[in-house]
């Protein structure tokens, strides 16, 4: 690629910032020349010409976006674009311990979206092998367990099976990313937060909507039985705005 070509997909860039302003040029670049996985990129020595900066400059965006999954370095080919891995990018900055409340409130909300969300995967996709191995899973739950705060390793056990269930890679592999969290969350003791008011569903039940096939049923009972959980995150939220949540 000749410079008075890469220089047509891109304009002057200021002082301020310039490896931000490089990184997002370059990702224009990528996409102007409609880039895709496996194609090479300029080399470094054009791109700095291009645009007009030092090949310092270049080569730290470069290296962002290598720890973005965007390029990577392939042996014989120079560095080509990549298909991005958004769940590795996303890991990497999911640190439960210097998470703020607020933060796992929305991780606990998005939780609480997906689960109710995949009542119609559920549905669609569960097999009597599936429904064997959930009641293995809920076989010591207690019959009424509206106050039994629910071992953390059995809770990931029986939502992680709902999850391979649905069949969808993405879902199985963001819960995955997510699982840290819902750790971090058990063993603070954030769950263990009394309220006041409360809707349940156990997981019993849920499994036995399951086997009823009623995705409307389900996805009321998945609300239900995540309600305990959210609300305790959102009274944490509200608690330094000086909120009363009943």
């Amino acid at each position: 690629m000749k410079n008075a070509d890469i220089k047509s997909y891109i304009t002057g860039l200021d002082t301020r910032n310039l490896v931000d302003k490089a990184e997002t040029k370059l990702i224009e670049i990528f996409i102007k020349k409609d880039l895709k996985p496996g194609d090479p990129i300029p080399k470094e020595t054009e791109l700095a010409e291009a645009m007009g900066v030092s090949r310092t400059v270049i080569r730290e965006s470069l290296t962002r976006l290598k720890a973005m999954d965007i390029i990577e370095a392939k042996k014989h080919k120079g560095t080509v674009i990549k298909s991005p891995n958004f769940f590795s990018v996303l890991q990497k900055s999911l640190i439960p311990n210097i998470i703020d409340e607020n933060t796992l409130k929305d991780f606990f909300e998005l939780r609480l979206v997906l689960e109710i969300g995949m009542a119609d995967l559920l549905v669609s996709r569960v097999t009597p092998d599936d429904i064997k191995n959930l009641e293995k899973i809920i076989a010591r739950e207690p019959e009424k367990s509206e106050h039994v705060l629910f071992d953390i390793e059995h809770e990931i056990k029986f939502h992680s099976r709902l999850y391979q269930i649905s069949g969808n890679d993405s879902l199985i592999r963001f819960q995955n990313l997510l699982l840290p969290i819902f750790n971090y969350a058990y063993k603070a003791g954030l769950m263990q937060i009394p309220i006041k008011k409360s809707q349940y569903c156990s997981h019993r039940h849920l499994v036995e909507m399951l086997r009823d096939g009623d995705a409307e049923k389900l996805r009321n009972g998945m609300r239900a039985h995540l309600d305990n959980h959210f609300r305790r995150i959102y009274m944490l939220a509200e608690a330094a705005k000086g909120i009363q949540v009943h």
